[in-house]
């Protein structure tokens, strides 16, 4: 095995369990809040466990759960916490490194079409992967009709830095987050997709007014570029913004509101170090021209994962938050929002000690969450205060 693959194979360890445990000597100052204790009344219950490093779970009308394990497995977990075999038809996914089954979503008319959208890291030739997104129809315990809308390319090597999150804006469109595979360069090529964020209609066709198209040196796909790995998307309620969390390297975790055709930097800018100590080699500091700041960011990396707006509830201490998992500092953060401001932070969960991988609002005003484990768990939150 030579040298060049034995640090790669280290890198990848390092990446899969989020950001080091050095992140806490990373060098750069945020305008983020102080962590506040867990309130006290908030109620934890253990609906599931024994899912296999689960990473992403969908809310269904009548109370059960679909659930994703990055090896590759759908599961249904009944409303009473029993989880079922796998649900077949899924295709096969490269489950190396942070590589295997990662979000899935119900379409917006799932009522009448029983239709998912989910994304998955797909393999390729040579031991080459990049990020798919697929839409079937739930039937039973089968998908059928699979149909891979996206494709992430080219296909690069490695197991690192897939995304990816999907989340639909409510007027005929679907974004699928995804990372730079751990090539930074790409990020910053238009004639790439890693790094970017991308726009398409939910048949999968590619709107006629996203900002690329019509230039021959750009992937028409693509929404925003300049991302690093975007584990977190979700569509503002109040205000159908989208917003997107990203790891940072070795601090530089960030929040962005991704705008049509904006850069967000990545390598160039940063407030993020490389896992060495070093500055990211590409990188001229923490900002430059024609490249947009980003809304908020950590210096000591969380490792943020999925997101979700709490919001419409008016009577409840969580209304207008954002909540976010974090890998990294095994946490459930919960930013206080004024609008787009964010002016609070607290941290829930820290006493189970497990790595938080997405997180869900239910119509029932709890938060629905999954930890990152080898005997993974479903967690149902109910606010302070909540009967």
């Amino acid at each position: 095995m030579t040298m060049k693959r034995i640090l790669g194979i280290a890198l990848c360890l390092m990446l899969v369990s989020g950001c080091s445990a050095g992140e806490q000597n990373a060098q750069a100052s945020a305008a983020s809040t102080p962590a506040a204790p867990s309130p006290a009344g908030m109620r934890v219950e253990t609906i599931a466990h024994g899912l296999e490093h689960p990473w992403a779970v969908a809310l269904m009308p009548d109370g059960s759960f679909l659930v994703t394990e990055r090896p590759g497995r759908l599961r249904r977990v009944d409303a009473k916490g029993a989880i079922g075999p796998p649900i077949s038809g899924v295709p096969t996914v490269f489950a190396q490194g942070q590589g295997g089954l990662l979000d899935v979503e119900l379409a917006p008319d799932y009522a009448t079409s029983h239709r998912i959208y989910f994304s998955f890291a797909e393999p390729g030739e040579d031991d080459t992967a990049g990020t798919a997104a697929a839409m079937a129809t739930l039937d039973g315990n089968a998908l059928k009709d699979v149909r891979v809308f996206y494709r992430q390319m080219p296909k690069l090597d490695g197991g690192n830095h897939f995304g990816s999150r999907i989340a639909f804006d409510g007027h005929g469109h679907v974004f699928i987050s995804q990372g730079e595979r751990n090539h930074r360069p790409t990020a910053q090529k238009l004639d790439m997709l890693q790094g970017k964020v991308v726009r398409l209609n939910l048949d999968g066709s590619v709107p006629k007014d996203n900002p690329f198209v019509g230039r021959k040196d750009a992937r028409p796909e693509i929404w925003s570029y300049g991302h690093r790995n975007m584990q977190g998307l979700a569509i503002d309620p109040r205000t159908g913004t989208l917003w997107e969390s990203e790891h940072g390297p070795r601090g530089g975790d960030e929040i962005n509101l991704p705008k049509a055709g904006k850069n967000y930097g990545w390598p160039i800018i940063t407030y993020g170090i490389d896992y060495s100590g070093l500055k990211i080699s590409e990188s001229v500091g923490t900002s430059a021209p024609g490249m947009e700041q980003p809304h908020h960011y950590w210096p000591v990396s969380p490792g943020l994962s999925g997101m979700a707006f709490y919001t419409g509830r008016p009577g409840s201490p969580w209304n207008d938050s954002l909540f976010l998992g974090s890998l990294a500092q095994s946490c459930l953060i919960r930013l206080t929002l004024q609008g787009d401001a964010i002016v609070g932070e607290e941290r829930l969960l820290q006493d189970l000690g497990a790595r938080i991988r997405d997180v869900r609002v239910g119509k029932d005003g709890k938060v629905y969450v999954l930890t990152d484990e080898d005997d993974g768990k479903l967690l149902r939150l109910t606010p302070p205060g909540k009967p």
